[in-house]
């Protein structure tokens, strides 16, 4: 479960930018809610506070006040816990693939829980091949397509079984082919899915669905209604 209390997230105003107080630019506006279906989407546009809302879940960004709960953990207080529990997916995946290949990615994400490297190897092994990737362990990442490169990126964020699951427009310009393969891996990965999309299709996956309006929560709902309030939104 995800707790949001009061929270109001600011930053210094760029140069140029319009500011508020003291010069800074408020990005969340003072959020209360409780996130605790199975499947959330959050829904809006660039540059609303989606996915400043999503990097709050695994303290990624810090509440300039509020408090923010994941998993029963304080982001600020207990950070680095929380994201031991909750696991990211960045939009672009090689933000997150730093090794040359793919079993070395997931070693590499293995190596708090397993401290044997022979074990270390066959455990990165079948996360692989659980997530039907097996085939592409010992590539290069940059041989990888989009989808392939997304695919490793979830594996590697699963295989320390995280609670609470985040990502950030995973789908984002992946052909149709791999952004349902994407979509379908997404399902049962972790307990709790939280992610952000513009693919409106993908938000109605959610049992839950936010759409976020100049960094303030303009609707909360059922996804079929949460769809049609933003693209009213946008009409406007």
């Amino acid at each position: 479960m995800i707790e949001f209390d009061r929270v109001t997230v600011r930053v210094d105003a760029d140069a140029g930018a319009p500011s508020g107080i003291d010069g800074q630019r408020t990005l969340l506006h003072d959020l209360t809610l409780s996130l605790q279906e199975p499947r959330i989407a959050i829904i809006g546009a660039n540059g609303s506070g989606k996915s400043t809302l999503l990097k709050l879940i695994n303290g990624l960004v810090l509440p300039t006040s509020g408090t923010v709960t994941s998993a029963g953990l304080d982001t600020r207080r207990r950070g680095r816990d929380v994201r031991r529990r909750v696991g990211f997916i960045f939009t672009d995946p090689l933000s997150q693939l730093v090794m040359p290949t793919g079993r070395e990615d997931v070693e590499l994400s293995l190596r708090g829980r397993i401290k044997r490297p022979a074990e270390r190897r066959t455990a990165a092994e079948n996360v692989l091949r659980r997530f039907g990737i097996a085939d592409l362990a010992d590539r290069s990442i940059y041989d990888l397509s989009g989808g392939e490169r997304q695919l490793l990126a979830i594996a590697v964020v699963a295989a320390v079984e995280p609670s609470i699951l985040v990502a950030d427009e995973p789908t984002t310009l992946l052909d149709l082919r791999n952004e349902n393969r994407i979509r379908e891996t997404l399902r049962g990965v972790a307990d709790q899915l939280v992610f952000t999309t513009h693919n409106l299709s993908f938000a109605l996956d959610s049992e839950r669905c936010l759409v976020v309006d100049g960094g303030r929560v303009a609707f909360d709902g059922a996804p079929t209604d949460a769809v049609d309030f933003y693209r009213s939104l946008c009409a406007a």
